[in-house]
């Protein structure tokens, strides 16, 4: 009867949350018994442990992070940090690694640094202050700089595609020379002779390799490089179309572009089809991420492929095993794959 009358009283307090207080007195045990019996502890009898777990589900009972956080100083939380979540790239990424993490019953914060350094760095301050037990940092612009801070900051640090030139110790980086050589060298068995680079002018690291992936697969071939076939853009498809005007401007455009990203191919795109140009008609178009539109621009786009979400879900993985003490592959290369769509074809016999 004591039983019944002490859960009819708890069911009259369902506007506030359920307390292992609460269960305590249902089960007519000790808090401490409560609190053992819901990590089953061997230390508490089977049947006890299952009386205390019914009771504490009838309640409506949930575990409190901050007074587990108290107790493991974990806060289950994890801090990650992306360069704009505008960008389809990084919440291609984010799912990956909000699936990794809530495999394993992390949560998963996030915060936008704008693509600037000073930014991401304090960002990353903040995070530690709010005791994450890890972070997830996409296109660094500020990356090995981490490494002598890590002692200082005690919260271990994951690195996707690393914008900032330097190795930093534990990172996921797609493999970017390997993924424009096979683009370029695409385009030069298609029969293609000059082919342009529309890069990314701010100098990244992921761009510094894409452009000498371009390079060597031109001096492979026994080609020679032009300078006037590598224009700048800034990664974005409003920052594309400018450089292709220059190019189609020349007195013997390009046949074929390798772009740096297929925000940039967008943009290429665009320039070429108001000149009233076809791609690949006219000029054979490449990308580089495999971002969601491109199978839906017209034409098809061919691109370099990056698994972004398996490298978000790689990065969150390392994370896991550093902050369990584990050891962790320092620096992962994820290969990357050319996708062969529309864009692409032979130059025309007689190019004009």
């Amino acid at each position: 009867m004591g039983g019944a009358d002490s859960m009819s009283g708890a069911q009259h307090e369902r506007h506030r949350p359920a307390s292992i207080k609460d269960i305590a007195r249902v089960a007519g045990v000790s808090h401490s018994t409560v609190s053992r019996a819901l990590q089953n502890s061997p230390l508490v009898n089977p049947k006890t442990v299952d009386e205390i777990q019914r009771i504490a589900l009838e309640l409506g009972y949930r575990p409190s992070a901050v007074a587990r956080g108290l107790v493991t100083r974990r806060t289950r939380t994890i801090g990650v940090v992306v360069t704009t979540i505008s960008d389809p790239f990084v919440s291609e990424v984010v799912i990956g690694i909000e699936l990794a993490a809530n495999d394993s019953g992390y949560s998963v914060i996030l915060a936008d640094s704008n693509a600037d350094p000073t930014r991401e760095k304090n960002v990353v301050h903040s995070f530690a202050e709010r005791r994450v037990d890890g972070i997830v940092i996409t296109s660094s612009r500020v990356g090995a700089l981490y490494t002598p801070l890590l002692s200082e900051m005690m919260v271990p640090i994951v690195l996707i595609n690393n914008q900032h030139p330097g190795q930093f110790v534990h990172s996921v980086m797609i493999e970017n020379l390997q993924g424009s050589r096979e683009a370029t060298n695409y385009l030069i068995r298609l029969g293609h002779r000059r082919i342009a680079y529309v890069g990314d002018r701010y100098g990244h690291q992921s761009d510094t390799e894409r452009f000498a992936g371009y390079r060597e697969a031109l001096e492979q071939a026994a080609l020679p490089f032009l300078p006037e076939l590598v224009v700048h853009g800034d990664g974005k498809p409003e920052g594309g179309t400018l450089p292709m005007d220059n190019l189609l401007a020349l007195s013997h455009p390009p046949t074929a572009v390798f772009c740096y990203n297929d925000m940039t191919a967008l943009g290429v795109l665009r320039s070429i089809h108001m000149r009233g140009l076809g791609v690949p008609a006219d000029i054979s178009l490449i990308g580089f991420d495999d971002l969601f539109f491109a199978s839906y621009t017209q034409p098809q786009l061919t691109t370099v492929r990056q698994p972004m979400r398996q490298m978000g879900r790689m990065a969150m993985e390392s994370l896991l095993k550093l902050m369990s003490g584990e050891q962790s592959a320092e620096a992962v290369k994820v290969p990357a794959e050319l996708i062969v769509r529309e864009s692409t074809a032979p130059p025309r016999a007689n190019p004009r």
